[in-house]
């Protein structure tokens, strides 16, 4: 029988890559089912708005190439099209930090209990008492590399895989943003290479699993391109409605590259510092005496 693998433990870049997809099979069932409790609210609300901006955008495109005014019910005025773009944001922002924290706290609990899945109640605890400084962060962390890749691209390269780590730092070690942010920088000293492209390849895997899936959505856009030479593609509400909630399912996707990310701090902590070497000399002390071992024979 296969033992459940230790995450804290130093890996180099193919053991990162390997122990994500052996982490995600080990606990697939646990993953998938807390996965889906946490984050079916946001992914609905998400679906929804998506769904209502791309219907209203559609008929406003189609009544320009018509020579008809927009349906008002569909495109009243501008303030309603940004208010919708405002939930659109709003709810995916939530999303992504709903996501990512559900992951990361299924990974601290994981190790605090000794390599065992933890329970939804052990998780929803853990979850509530993060949220919204998991929500700040990830706000935070877009607009810097938003401001960072509008400046230069380089900048934005250089601290996306920084930036990752603080993630984990906030949950695993109940940290601030501020301190995870200089614990970040600190960690990842002399490793960026091993640390960048271990992160990159999970989350091109990600993105090619999400590219593969949104095939049928993409073969739907074609077909109404041929049919409908000329013009831009219309879709019914229902292919919008049905693409719309692909989209928001493949979400799921995204789980590779948070746990890949939680690897990378482990690697980073245990090769720099050996905290769960530290953690099991401190316990050998504690281990009770244990009443069933045989009696020695002379």
């Amino acid at each position: 029988m296969e033992n459940n693998i230790e995450l804290a433990k130093p890996r180099d870049f193919g053991e990162i890559i390997g122990d994500t997809f052996v982490f995600i099979r080990q606990n697939f069932k646990e993953l998938m089912k807390n996965f889906f409790i946490f984050c079916s609210f946001f992914m609905i609300a998400s679906a929804i708005n998506m769904s209502m901006m791309q219907i209203r955008i559609q008929q406003f495109t189609r009544g320009l190439q018509t020579g008809e005014p927009a349906s008002p019910t569909t495109f009243e005025s501008i303030s309603d099209f940004f208010i919708n773009w405002v939930f659109v944001m709003v709810f995916g922002l939530c999303m992504f930090a709903t996501n990512m924290l559900v992951i990361v706290c299924y990974i601290a609990l994981y190790k605090q209990k000794g390599n065992v899945a933890p329970t939804t109640q052990e998780l929803w605890a853990y979850f509530k008492y993060y949220f919204f400084r998991m929500l700040l962060s990830v706000f935070l962390i877009v607009i810097m590399l938003t401001v960072a890749y509008m400046v230069c691209l380089i900048p934005g390269v250089w601290l996306f895989p920084i930036f990752g780590l603080i993630f984990p730092i906030i949950v695993i070690e109940n940290g601030s943003f501020g301190y995870a942010f200089s614990r970040a920088f600190k960690l990842i000293s002399n490793n960026w290479w091993v640390t960048a492209g271990a992160v990159l390849i999970v989350w091109i895997i990600a993105y090619c699993m999400v590219m593969v899936l949104s095939i049928p959505a993409s073969a739907m856009n074609m077909a109404s391109v041929f049919l409908h030479p000329g013009k831009m593609p219309v879709l019914s509400n229902v292919q919008i409605i049905v693409t719309t909630v692909l989209q928001q399912l493949m979400q799921v996707f995204f789980i590779i590259p948070t746990i890949g990310i939680c690897l990378c701090y482990f690697n980073l902590t245990e090769t720099k510092e050996g905290t769960s070497l530290l953690e099991r000399i401190d316990k050998f002390g504690q281990q009770p005496n244990t009443p069933n071992l045989p009696t020695e024979e002379y």
